[in-house]
Formats: structure tokens, sequence, C-alpha cells
């Protein structure tokens, strides 16, 4: 490779940087003016760029897209029965403690268990359970300790629903990229709602389609 020619930065030497004893700053004001700080520009951005330079530079973008990556979505995780599930964070409002649902009537067995109080506000009580076909008495086989129920207060298109979970994982980010075909043993009325599956931990989590979930939750109440 060629090397160009050395940039003679005049501007730190005669000019507003140096002693400013440039026959031309009277007429330019400032070097930045001056078509000979202009050429020394022209020239930097057109020299030829060395194999370490390009490989700096290669390694930096390739960093970035790694980090990118490695994080681009967030779900909240829960349990029901002994299926670990996440939704995206984005759909819950806020989470609550276990209340029993009232009963409505000619209303039983499905997904929709009755009308739950929060804050003085009432909300439809989902029975996830029940939609997805999980057997909710069924609690994981290892022993766990401080493990709390929960109300998660979820909303799709304007309509809040209230999901009784039987533990609250949290908050987890995760690569899109990462998630898994769910396995063919999983039941099938779980499998159709899951878009993937995420391992996190000593966990296998079932991600949720929230479009799907968020249609049979509205139709419920039809």
């Amino acid at each position: 490779m060629t090397s160009s020619p050395a940039i003679d930065d005049c501007w730190k030497r005669i000019g507003v940087i140096g002693d400013q004893s440039c026959p031309k700053l009277p007429e330019h004001v400032h070097c930045r003016n001056c078509e000979v700080y202009a050429d020394a520009a022209r020239r930097n951005l057109q020299r030829p760029v060395d194999a370490d330079y390009q490989r700096a530079w290669a390694s930096h973008f390739r960093a970035a897209a790694r980090a990118a990556d490695s994080s681009d979505s967030s779900a909240l995780v829960f349990r029901v029965g002994r299926e670990w599930l996440a939704l995206p964070t984005r759909l819950f409002a806020s989470v609550a403690p276990l209340a029993k649902p009232h009963a409505l009537p000619h209303r039983g067995g499905g997904a929709l268990s009755g009308v739950v109080n929060v804050g003085g506000q009432l909300y439809p009580c989902m029975a996830l359970a029940a939609l997805l076909g999980i057997d909710d008495g069924v609690q994981p086989a290892e022993a766990r300790r401080h493990t709390f129920a929960r109300l998660l207060l979820l909303e799709w298109e304007a309509q809040r629903f209230a999901l009784p979970v039987a533990e609250l994982h949290g908050i987890v980010r995760y690569a899109a990229a990462a998630t898994r075909a769910p396995a063919a043993t999983i039941n099938k009325g779980l499998a159709r709602f899951l878009s993937g599956v995420l391992e996190h931990e000593t966990l296998q989590i079932g991600c949720l389609d929230a479009a799907l979930l968020g249609y049979q939750l509205t139709r419920a109440l039809r």
C-alpha cells in the first residue's frame, strides 16, 4: 500500500492555533475558511485505510451487533400448575395479591371464572389453566420456598383482565432469536398458544403468543 503525502498542518504553526503569522489569515479571518485547510481535510478523508484500522472497526461493529442480539426482548415469567410461561412485559398493567373471584350467574367451567375486585375496580378473572389445557392442581416436583400466588393485570386492546398465577418469577430479558420450537411432548392445548420456548437459568419457559391469547381472552367474555 502506497502511503499518502504527509499533511502540512500549517494552522497549528502559523494559523489561529499557532502564532497567527500566516499572510492569508487577514483575508480569511479563520483557517477553516482557507482553501489550504479545506484541501487538507479532503486529503485526510481520502487517505488509505490500513489493515489495523479495518480490523479494529470490524471488531467494534461485530461486538455491537452481539450486544443488541443478547437482549432484544422482555417478558414477565410466571407459573400455572407446573408450566412456566411468559408474556411480553408491555402487556401488564400491574401485579396484585391473589383474590378470590366472584362467580357470575350462568357462567362457569370456562376461561371466565368470575370477576375480581382489585383496588376498588372489577376485572374479569380469567382461568389460564382452563384456557391452555393445564392441570393447575399439579405442582413442580422440586421444593420451593417463599412461593406466593399472584394476580396479574393484563391489558389487551383497552380491556383489562385479571390472571391468577401460582408463582411469579419476574421480568426476564432475552434474545428472541434464542427461542426454540416447542417440544412434541407438550400437550396440544398449550402448544398451539406457544410462539417458542425459552431457556432461562434452570427453567424451560413457554413464550405465549400474545395476539392469540388476547383474542381468546376477549372471546371468552362474549
